[in-house]
């Protein structure tokens, strides 16, 4: 134990006080030893040096509980905006946010001044757009916008929440008004990409000096050939850009340059794998080719990663019209009916599956248990039996072989259990 525990413990404060002071400039963020100085601050009745180091708990730990609800206790009778701005964070970090907007709100009105009441409005303006109260939002951020002149992110907040309320016309009038009113020349770049976005090319053109922005503007000008000249020049410094291959594989597939939009589509994948643009691209490849079966295989990929699993099992159903015997399709459209809660379709496609592929453990497996689960114990066993010799080492087989054996030879549970219990007695006369 140091000196200052020390004393701590024999409550000589003063001392104990100083002492942990002397670790301070070796320490400066260290939680532990400002909560001590805090707590011995209190004690000493030294309000405002509690103050202090309270306030620098918070900034090396935001969410520390303690630190707020001593500040609050603190200035509780001294301070009522920092008092409602402390409280209603701690709201927040309890997740109690309508407590939380209500203590902002009585901030801003206990605010000595407007500028004062700045950090209660950002706050109050970020749980509304987090409970999705986009209106109430987007009216906080206009009152920040009189007050705060020279914050450039109080322009891209409205110009996100209005894209979301009303559009991107909307969306555009705030970051035009940020750049000609206030002079936020890096607007400039930001409003190059919301114009290509609303189908606005040479708006964009006029505004951005990226090279990649200029490329995409010129090309849904039209303007391939010119955009190519930029797109190749740049290439070799924008690999790890996604930009550039999606930028390339729509001038190649404009061009009817198939292998060479694919390649790119293929580096485009590389750097985002996640991405539906990856499908898109290679579903329009595919419906330039005729290809109609990959073009659905793909437009029903691109409509998973969107979430519309409708129109992807949708999709996908049209593509099995053009081959019926492709296992992964057939796979897939048994998976997509299992997580649309039908059952009873996917084994179709399951038993499909099997037709193709008479050892595919998975299919084997999701039809046993789904002919368990109807009652059908001779259809179950026949499956789970083959999926023992399959895959012997199978989990499921392992849980289940048993219950499903004595099922088909006895018919089920209760005959078992009324077998084994008079079984031996009935047969003994």
């Amino acid at each position: 134990m140091n000196l200052a525990e020390q004393l701590e413990q024999n409550e000589k404060y003063d001392e104990a006080y100083a002492e942990y002071k002397k670790e301070l400039p070796h320490k400066a963020g260290d939680v532990e030893l400002l909560t001590k100085l805090a707590h011995l601050a209190l004690i000493l009745e030294k309000k405002d040096e509690a103050k202090i180091y309270y306030a620098k708990i918070l900034e090396s730990d935001p969410s520390n509980i303690l630190a707020h609800e001593q500040l609050i206790d603190l200035f509780v009778h001294e301070d009522k905006f920092k008092y409602y701005l402390l409280r209603g964070n701690l709201h927040s970090l309890q997740q109690q946010f309508s407590y939380a907007k209500s203590d902002y709100k009585k901030a801003i009105d206990h605010a000595h001044e407007p500028q004062e009441a700045i950090p209660a409005r950002y706050l109050y303006a970020g749980i509304c757009e987090q409970q999705g109260k986009y209106q109430e939002a987007i009216d906080e951020y206009l009152r920040i916008s009189d007050y705060d002149e020279s914050n450039p992110a109080v322009f891209l907040k409205l110009a996100e929440l209005y894209e979301k309320t009303e559009g991107l016309v909307a969306a555009i009038e705030i970051l035009e008004r940020g750049r000609k009113d206030r002079g936020f020349k890096d607007f400039e770049e930001i409003l190059a990409g919301y114009y290509i976005r609303n189908s606005q090319p040479q708006k964009a053109l006029e505004l951005t000096q990226n090279d990649l922005t200029r490329a995409r503007a010129l090309m849904d000008m039209d303007r391939n050939d010119e955009a190519y000249e930029i797109l190749a020049r740049v290439k070799d410094n924008n690999k790890n850009n996604k930009l550039i291959h999606s930028l390339l594989a729509q001038y190649y597939f404009q061009k009817d340059m198939t292998d060479e939009a694919f390649k790119e589509i293929d580096e485009f994948a590389k750097l985002d794998p996640n991405s539906p643009l990856i499908y898109q691209m290679r579903a329009l490849i595919y419906e330039k080719e005729g290809d109609s079966l990959n073009e659905h295989i793909n437009w029903g990929k691109y409509n998973i990663l969107k979430g519309d699993k409708d129109v992807a099992l949708n999709e996908y159903m049209i593509a099995y019209q053009f081959d019926n015997t492709n296992p992964e399709l057939i796979e897939t459209i048994a998976v997509q009916l299992e997580g649309m809660k039908d059952r009873t379709k996917a084994c179709e496609f399951y038993e499909r599956l099997i037709e193709l592929e008479p050892n595919n453990a998975n299919a084997l497996q999701k039809l046993a248990d789904f002919r368990e689960s109807i009652g059908d114990y001779a259809g179950a066993f026949e499956y789970i039996d083959k999926l023992k010799t399959v895959d012997p080492r199978n989990q499921f087989v392992a849980d289940n072989y048993a219950s499903f054996k004595d099922k088909y030879e006895n018919g089920g549970s209760f005959a078992s259990f009324f077998k084994k219990i008079f079984g031996n007695r009935m047969g003994g006369g």
